[in-house]
């Protein structure tokens, strides 16, 4: 059709003129259909020909940008990750890291929710989302739900860049004995250990502030008015976002004794997920245990 003739579309194809006129007559057989009027040496060809060649054009077009699109998804660099996490991370941490993430790779789409830790087991159980991101540990009898790599680390204490206790190298229950703090509910297990500590020191933990989750908590510090112990994800956080400040105005120290506090990553076990997903599994985990690992 676009070569005009059999001689000229065999040479444009590299074949012989007839094993094209041989693949023609199949084609016109196998479709119980004359696609083209023979005059002599001449070809005219049918409205139907000119139908089938407009679908061929389009099925051909498909096929060149499919085959594209799996390269680029084999690539890890097309496709689309559906994320739920815990407000600490999505709020400030995760958006960091997956726009550095996604920098060289434009064509990745990536959808954030922001769920409580025991919505976040719902969601992952239903094989809602690619991957949770949550501060309980789903491991165990919840293994039939999806996969779980738990992550923990040692707590941190934040305090006011220019409080009297920034000096020192290590912060105990007894440095903050009846300090206002800044604390997450008190039936949270992080909470009770932070308190048991508290308690083995004879220490006053003397909550002024307390909200669902650390990141709120640090506005606290900055004013002065409580110290903060919390987890290293958080504290990275917040340490990221104060290098966009001219002046520091939290500190973080470590926490003695050891007050751990466990991160839990989390994917469906039943329905795999993409190639550019499980890339981007692989780096948030490296990123996080990273940052674990990071001292105070």
């Amino acid at each position: 059709m676009k070569n005009g003739s059999l001689s000229s579309a065999a040479k444009s194809l590299n074949r012989s003129q007839p094993a094209i006129s041989s693949s023609l007559k199949k084609l016109e057989d196998s479709l119980s259909i004359v696609l083209f009027k023979r005059e002599g040496r001449r070809l005219l060809p049918m409205p139907e020909a000119y139908y089938l060649l407009t679908e061929a054009v389009e099925i051909l077009e498909r096929c060149r940008i499919t085959e594209q699109n799996i390269s680029l998804m084999r690539d890890r660099v097309q496709g689309a990750i559906r994320i739920v996490s815990m407000p600490g991370p999505s709020s400030f941490l995760l958006p960091n890291f997956i726009s550095k993430y996604v920098a060289q790779k434009p064509d990745v789409k990536i959808a954030i929710a922001t769920r409580s830790s025991p919505h976040i087991r719902s969601l992952m159980a239903s094989q809602t989302y690619d991957v949770g991101i949550c501060d309980m540990d789903f491991s165990g009898t919840d293994s039939e739900f999806f996969n779980c790599l738990n992550l923990t680390s040692e707590c941190v204490c934040a305090l006011p860049a220019d409080h009297p206790l920034a000096t020192e190298k290590v912060i105990t229950p007894t440095h903050l004995d009846n300090v206002p703090m800044g604390s997450l509910h008190p039936d949270m297990q992080v909470v009770q250990n932070i308190k048991a500590a508290f308690d083995e020191q004879g220490a006053s933990f003397n909550v002024r502030f307390t909200t669902q989750y650390f990141m709120p908590l640090l506005e606290f510090v900055v004013a002065g008015q409580a110290c903060v112990i919390l987890d290293k994800l958080s504290a990275r956080s917040y340490e990221i976002m104060q290098q966009r400040s001219t002046k520091k105005t939290v500190v973080f120290r470590p926490f003695a004794p050891a007050t751990t506090y466990g991160c839990s990553i989390l994917t469906p076990p039943d329905l795999p997920i993409s190639l550019v997903a499980e890339d981007f599994l692989y780096n948030w985990q490296q990123y996080v245990k990273d940052i674990l690992a990071e001292p105070v």
